[in-house]
């Protein structure tokens, strides 16, 4: 890897006509404990903003249910037009103090989160919307059309979900464009390959959310931490970077608050991994 640290990952357009580096940053972290209330640092979340926009980064992932709303606030506070930056963020889910994250998709919540999105984002238009998680209690092609609805009022750009099946994904395109889907992917699970096989079929960005969240499990870590030994690399790294080179359409976006951890986060996207790693890492049985 390279002295100099800087965002070399290649190039996806979101929707189209949205080009973003492929590695983002995932702003989740930028709250309190338990992603509830205001970060115990705030110059340090608004460091970590402006460190991974100067360090390339041009992608970066948030919600409406991170704090709640202390994450989007922030990013409005600290972005400016003149960092470029492709912001997504989501609606969808409520939060407790429990920490409980429970889905709510009636479209008359969501129209009003958006509006709430907006304002603490300090936005006309957002670049990326996404449904968070499908609502047991809400019929998904209702709370689709909200996200379609917003679209057509010119509030958001693109739309995306999460969680989702391959099923939902193909029927929410019925729809309207569908730019992205986040699920959970990451080198020791892949449940959800068929949906990401789904993704590149449609030209669909793929955003895995815990990328990092299996690296020192058993069966993991011990493959991870010899390459990276190998490659003068951190075990994360290792992971980031296969996530990378594992799909085209893939968008990791690995959250922190801290700016040392996010500039070796960013470091993974100049790590080179050869055949044999690769197939290694593959090969690794992961979580279903």
């Amino acid at each position: 890897m390279s002295d100099e640290i800087v965002n070399e990952s290649e190039t996806f357009d979101i929707g189209g006509d949205l080009t973003v580096h492929r590695l983002g940053f995932g702003a989740m972290r930028l709250t309190g404990e338990d992603i509830i209330g205001p970060p115990a640092d705030e110059d340090e979340a608004r460091s970590v903003v402006r460190r991974a926009v100067e360090l390339g980064v041009d992608f970066i992932d948030t919600a409406d249910s991170y704090g709640p709303g202390v994450s989007e606030r922030l990013i409005g506070q600290e972005l400016t037009d003149s960092d470029d930056a492709i912001v997504a963020s989501k609606a969808g889910l409520v939060r407790h103090r429990d920490s409980n994250w429970l889905p709510h998709g009636d479209p008359d919540f969501l129209h009003n989160q958006v509006l709430c999105s907006l304002d603490r984002l300090r936005t006309d238009t957002i670049d990326l919307y996404q449904f968070h998680r499908p609502d047991p209690d809400t019929d998904f092609e209702e709370s689709v059309h909200a996200f379609a609805e917003m679209k057509d009022a010119g509030q958001i750009r693109h739309v995306g979900l999460s969680n989702v099946s391959v099923e939902q994904l193909e029927t929410a395109m019925d729809i309207v464009d569908i730019a992205t889907v986040q699920n959970q992917y990451n080198v020791g699970y892949r449940g959800d390959e068929g949906v990401l096989r789904a993704c590149e079929e449609y030209d669909v960005g793929f955003i895995p959310w815990g990328p990092l969240y299996t690296v020192e499990d058993e069966g993991v870590a011990g493959t991870l931490e010899q390459i990276a030994a190998d490659n003068d690399a951190t075990p994360r790294q290792v992971a980031l970077a296969w996530l990378l080179h594992h799909s085209d359409v893939m968008l990791p976006i690995p959250g922190t608050s801290s700016v040392d951890h996010l500039e070796s986060n960013v470091a993974a996207s100049q790590l080179s991994l050869d055949e044999d790693e690769l197939a290694q890492l593959n090969d690794i049985d992961p979580q279903e």
